[in-house]
């Protein structure tokens, strides 16, 4: 026989079993909301077909793309490049540069070409399988899109891949690599995402949108490229035949 002492016993051990019990299956947190703080512009070329931008030191680089059009090129950042290699029958996508080399790929041509930092001589040629469309470098090792949800990482020397993470979300285009970060362009979009390189999980949503001006927008094309400006918190962005750089921060949208 159970007194009514012994059932109200047995509930508070229920109830206190209840409360001690773990908390599993604690969702993300929802990416940062952030937009483009613009500090200053700067010219460029719109002719330039613009698929990766990336300083090294003072110097930034620029890969542009297009069949006969394709080139890398580099120099003070507004001005013109001081030293430029062209890829004749190729179409160019994203660079990175690796102190003495930097890195080329291209989109459907299953082509990396590896480049002389200064001169940017061609050095060799790699191939792999699938579409390239941006390229950086994060904790020794390339971080390479190709246009879906994947991030694959690859040896700086042999090009191979050596892992991968699904970052979710589509069309992940030119990229960018600061700290345990990758910054990637969303293609068709004004749209950049900041992604935890370790996990693929997409930490910061970055409204780009409204850069050039109604009379600036006829003949530009899509937003691309993103160059962190070394030292600072500041980014140098662009596009595919803008006739603008814009030196921004990325701060907390109202």
């Amino acid at each position: 026989m159970r007194t009514p002492m012994t059932i109200s016993l047995l509930l508070a051990a229920v109830l206190g079993g209840c409360a001690a019990a773990p908390v599993s299956g604690t969702a993300p947190a929802a990416p940062e909301k952030l937009k483009v703080q613009v500090l200053s512009t700067l010219p460029h070329d719109p002719a330039a077909f613009t698929q990766g931008l990336e300083f090294s030191g003072e110097t930034l680089y620029e890969g542009t793309g297009l069949v006969g059009k394709s080139s890398m090129r580099a120099g003070p950042a507004g001005a013109a490049p001081s030293v430029r290699q062209d890829l004749p029958g190729l179409f160019g996508e994203g660079i990175t540069v690796l102190g003495p080399t930097a890195w080329q790929i291209t989109w459907q041509d299953g082509v990396a070409i590896e480049r002389d930092a200064k001169t940017l001589a061609e050095l060799r040629r790699v191939t792999y399988t699938g579409e390239g469309w941006g390229l950086c470098h994060h904790d020794g090792r390339l971080v390479m899109s190709d246009g879906s949800s994947r991030l694959t990482f690859r040896d700086p020397v042999s090009f191979a891949p050596t892992g991968s993470v699904d970052v979710g979300r589509d069309q992940l285009n030119e990229l960018e690599c600061v700290g345990d970060a990758v910054y990637a362009n969303v293609w068709q979009t004004e749209k950049i995402l900041r992604i935890d390189a370790a996990s693929g999980r997409v930490t910061g949503e970055i409204d780009a949108s409204g850069l050039l001006g109604p009379g600036e927008r006829g003949s530009a094309d899509v937003l691309n490229g993103i160059a962190a400006v070394p030292g600072t918190d500041e980014f140098v962005i662009t596009g595919k035949l803008w006739p603008k750089m814009f030196r921004v921060k990325f701060v907390p949208a109202p």
